[in-house]
C-alpha cells in the first residue's frame, strides 16, 4: 500500500490484523497536532475493533515475543504504524503522551454516548469494541483522498440506553461501583482482589459489563475478558 488510498485500502489493510476503521471526522474545535509537529490534523481516522476479531491475530504475536512488556499496545503499535505511514498519514495511540481525547473523539466520529458505566456504548457492538489507535492527515488533499470528505459521525440508531428501562448494568456490580456520582473504582479494585472477586469478575469478566444486553454477541472470548481484567486489576 502506498502513495494515496481509500477507505477500502486501509480497511483491507486493517483486516489483515482483526482491526477496522471505525469513524472518522474534521477536528472542528482546538487543533490536534500532528506527531512530527509537522502541522495540524486535517482529518481522523479511528481504529478498532468490535468484538475480538484481533484476537487470535494478536495471541499468535504475542506467543512469537514472549517478555515484552504491554504487548497489547506494542502490538498495536507495530501493525497500525506502518499502514498509516503508507497511507501518508501519522498514528497516535491512546498509551502514549500527550493523551488523546480517544473518547471524545469516538464520539465526534462514530455519535458514540456514554452508557450509565461511563463507557461509551455502541449501537450494535454494545460494550464489546475498541479503540487501538488512530491515523492523522495533515494535508486536507491528501486527507480527501484517504477518506473522502471527513465529516462528525451521524446516523447511528438512536441511544440504546434511553430505551433500556431496567438498567441490569447499574445492579449487577457486588460493591454498586457504578453510580451517578462515577465510578468508585478504589471500591472496585479492592472487590477484585478478593476471593468473591477474583472467582467473579476477574474470571468471566465485569458483571456489571456482562449484564447489558446490547450487542452480546461481540463479547470477548474468556481469554480476552481475563486479559484485560488483569491488566485493569
Amino acid at each position: 500500500m502506498t502513495g494515496a488510498v481509500g477507505t477500502d485500502l486501509l480497511d483491507a489493510a486493517l483486516a489483515d490484523h482483526g482491526l477496522c476503521l471505525r469513524g472518522r471526522f474534521s477536528p472542528g474545535g482546538p487543533a490536534v497536532a500532528m506527531p512530527s509537529g509537522a502541522g495540524t490534523a486535517s482529518a481522523i481516522c479511528l481504529v478498532g475493533h468490535a468484538g475480538g476479531a484481533f484476537w487470535p491475530v494478536f495471541e499468535a504475536w504475542r506467543a512469537a515475543h514472549p517478555g515484552i512488556d504491554d504487548p497489547l499496545d506494542t502490538w498495536s503499535k507495530s501493525v497500525i504504524t506502518p499502514i498509516a505511514e503508507a497511507a501518508g498519514g501519522e498514528a497516535v495511540f491512546p498509551s502514549d503522551r500527550p493523551w488523546q481525547p480517544f473518547q471524545q473523539w469516538a464520539m465526534a466520529a462514530e455519535g458514540l454516548k456514554p452508557s450509565p458505566l461511563g463507557m461509551l456504548i455502541h449501537p450494535d457492538y454494545g460494550l464489546w469494541y475498541g479503540y487501538r489507535g488512530a491515523i492523522l492527515f495533515e494535508r486536507a488533499a491528501m486527507a480527501r483522498m484517504v477518506t473522502g470528505e471527513p465529516s462528525a459521525g451521524t446516523g447511528l440508531a438512536p441511544h440504546p440506553c434511553d430505551t433500556c428501562s431496567d438498567k441490569p448494568c447499574l445492579s449487577a456490580c457486588p460493591v454498586e461501583a457504578f453510580t451517578p456520582a462515577g465510578f468508585a473504582v478504589s471500591d472496585c479494585r479492592s472487590y477484585l482482589k478478593s476471593e468473591a472477586g477474583w472467582d467473579g469478575c476477574m474470571h468471566s469478566g465485569c458483571l456489571a459489563r456482562n449484564a447489558c444486553p446490547v450487542g452480546r454477541s461481540y463479547r470477548y472470548s474468556a481469554g480476552q475478558i481475563r486479559f484485560h481484567m488483569a491488566a485493569f486489576g
